[in-house]
């Protein structure tokens, strides 16, 4: 699976909390990102199925 990267605008104070709650949860700021993407992606194909993915351009 090849790892791509994205870059976001987040407020400071958002970023800053981020980081607080990444550090409580022994994470990089990265890391739970990821594991929040992931529980959101579940959740919705919980209630929607499977999402079905193809190449993005």
């Amino acid at each position: 699976m090849a790892i791509k990267s994205v870059s976001i605008r987040i407020e400071e104070e958002m970023l800053d909390k981020l980081h607080v709650i990444a550090d409580y949860e022994g994470r990089s700021a990265n890391s739970q990102i990821l594991v929040l993407i992931r529980d959101l992606i579940e959740t919705f194909e919980k209630k929607h199925g499977e999402i079905k993915t193809g190449k993005r351009a």
